[in-house]
């Protein structure tokens, strides 16, 4: 069978098949990402400009077209106001910022989600998470080495899979949640969807917090080297996150979830 006649049925574009992939990042530009994921962690306002600066302080003197580039590959931008949303890609649809004002208080009410860079070793990976937005309940997680939307959507499967389906999912615009693989599984289980606006950090504000503390009390602390290492580090971790007692909750996470919805069967 001919190139051509395989892509077609695939639907696979043949420059994409003909593609080939820019070459892996070099270590100095590894441990240059690594100190951009702790300074943005600090500082998510932080661009270009800045990110140097401080990593100036740190002795590393990367050109500000280098600092860019690993800013796109780790999938990372600075917060700010914009004047506009970014234009959707060919056939992915941007859904309105539905949580405005909603008091969010019951399990299963809206579910959220994100992406974010961990450092692996020498290399890096990307984690997916979808949690029940009211208890903080970690419903599923996903690694990859790519910032594909396959993981996305195994993640967010595996936890309608467990829990069943929320009233509303958020996500930010990431190409990962527009495109219509992803939305189509949301809109085949009758779940609205919500996007943040672009550049507003609050809007997806409880996946951010998460996303501190997997690095703080865990990721930096245990420095994994491998990515068996690291699957077995944050399937304990998730563990005991979803089970340890939430300050704001007064309980577990876990804990919340479940007599949430006990209640909610019971009215």
């Amino acid at each position: 069978m001919s190139i051509t006649r395989q892509c077609a049925l695939l639907e696979v574009p043949r420059s994409s098949y003909y593609h080939k992939p820019l070459s892996e990042p070099s270590l100095e530009d590894e441990r240059i990402m690594q100190a951009m994921d702790r300074i943005y962690m600090e500082e998510p306002t932080y661009g270009s400009r800045r990110i140097i600066d401080e990593l100036e302080k740190l002795d590393y003197r990367p050109s500000r077209d280098r600092v860019r580039r690993l800013m796109r590959l780790m999938g990372i931008e600075p917060i700010y106001p914009k004047p506009r949303l970014s234009t959707p890609g060919k056939g992915h649809k941007i859904y309105p910022y539905l949580l405005r004002k909603l008091k969010i208080e019951r399990s299963n009410q809206v579910w959220c989600t994100d992406i974010t860079y961990i450092p692996l070793g020498d290399s890096h990976v990307y984690l997916c998470v979808v949690m029940d937005w009211s208890s903080r309940y970690v419903i599923s997680w996903r690694l990859s080495n790519s910032l594909d939307k396959a993981f996305c959507i195994e993640c967010l499967e595996e936890a309608i899979q467990k829990e069943g389906s929320p009233e509303i999912f958020n996500t930010d615009q990431g190409s990962q949640f527009t495109s219509e693989a992803f939305t189509d599984v949301l809109t085949s289980h009758g779940i609205k969807i919500s996007m943040d606006g672009k550049g507003r950090a609050l809007d997806n504000v409880m996946i951010e917090r998460l996303w501190r503390t997997v690095k703080y009390d865990d990721i930096y602390i245990r420095g994994y080297e491998t990515m068996i290492e690291l699957y077995l580090g944050l399937e304990a971790f998730f563990a005991k996150y979803n089970k340890r007692k939430h300050q704001t909750l007064g309980m577990s996470p876990e804990q919340n979830y479940r007599e949430n919805l006990m209640l909610q069967n019971a009215a």
